[in-house]
């Protein structure tokens, strides 16, 4: 089994995530070989939360290009929608600030 800090990578803020923390949704970019149990392990060893349900989806890399020439391609990414139970404390993503 791969180590928790391996699984999640980092959090996704946007508008729309920062939304869905209302519902006790939280989005966070993931390794790509990870399947819904180890993420949902990883969290709850991580934060100490309960998790009610995870979602994925696999973003293919976009295009670069430079002028009219191809320059490579950005990653691919995966990204984990959780869903916390309704007993669950929340994840502090901005403790820090």
């Amino acid at each position: 089994m791969k180590q928790a800090r391996d699984v999640i990578i980092s959090p996704l803020i946007s508008e729309k995530t920062t939304d869905l923390m209302e519902e006790n949704k939280y989005t966070f970019v993931v390794d790509r070989g990870a399947n819904k149990i180890e993420i949902k392990r990883a969290l709850e060893e991580i934060f100490g939360v309960k998790v009610k349900a995870v979602n994925t989806a696999n973003y293919k890399g976009k295009k670069k290009r430079l002028g009219r020439h191809p320059a490579g391609f950005q990653p691919r990414w995966k990204k984990a929608v959780i869903t916390l139970t309704d007993d669950s404390k929340s994840i502090e993503l901005f403790e820090g600030r």
